[in-house]
């Protein structure tokens, strides 16, 4: 039997993967269940699971929170949420698989024969701790444009401009590529890699910052010398990244 444990802040959701494991996973024992990071963490702590089914967005913090909380990483991890603006991050740590709600049954049965696979590999119980440790080396970011897909270094991105339920990307070398998803989920994408949304509409590059005026409202001069409006409601958390 896999011992695992679920972790997800909604009670509803918990009971129907519980379900699903019962069912269509015979083979998968829930040892527990926990709503968020902090009593995530214990539940890990006093069951010791193989496998962990780890939400995103929790009321006391995220997933990624909670892993970075832990010191000797002994599991892996299937990330199960509604959000798939995260699979880049979950993709860089070496996630099992990562399953959207609501679940689809089949893809929890491949998620389980993928776990099934992996664990025969030598050392995969450390190869999540290794690699959560790289995050911060996330060297590209894929950008699905009418022609296909674009890979962009994250450091080549300057700013992103929203225009209602698409996304203008700027780029170092002046290049700009438009993009079919709203700037919000490029702030969850990027805002773990010193990227700030300064405003309802734009989201920058703190490296491509030349300086800050705090005339007309407060604004941003970037590099390039374009301008972008800093919000009232951002202000301060913003000079206070920019102080650090």
């Amino acid at each position: 039997m896999i011992k695992s444990v679920i972790i997800d802040n909604e009670k509803k959701s918990r009971k129907t993967l519980s379900n699903f494991l019962r069912k269509y996973c015979k083979n998968v024992e829930v040892l527990g269940e926990a709503d968020g990071v902090s009593t995530g963490i214990e539940l890990i702590k006093n069951k010791n699971p193989e496998l962990v089914f780890l939400d995103i967005e929790m009321t006391d913090g995220t997933g990624f929170k909670l892993l970075e909380s832990i010191e000797d990483i002994q599991f892996s991890v299937i990330f199960v949420t509604a959000y798939s603006a995260y699979a880049i991050k979950a993709f860089k740590i070496s996630a099992i698989a990562y399953l959207l709600k609501p679940i689809n049954p089949q893809e929890l049965i491949e998620a389980i024969e993928k776990y099934q696979k992996e664990i025969g590999l030598k050392g995969i119980h450390n190869k999540l701790e290794v690699l959560l440790g790289n995050q911060s080396n996330v060297k590209k970011i894929a950008f699905p444009t009418s022609e296909g897909i674009e890979l962009v270094k994250l450091n080549q991105i300057v700013h992103c401009e929203a225009d209602d339920n698409y996304t203008s990307i700027f780029l170092a070398n002046e290049k700009r590529i438009v993009v079919s998803k709203t700037i919000k989920e490029y702030d969850t994408m990027l805002s773990d890699f010193g990227f700030y949304r300064i405003h309802q509409s734009h989201l920058v590059n703190l490296d491509y910052i030349a300086k800050y005026n705090k005339n007309d409202g407060g604004y941003v001069v970037l590099e390039n010398g374009k301008k972008l409006p800093v919000s009232r409601r951002n202000k301060q958390e913003f000079l206070e990244k920019l102080l650090r």
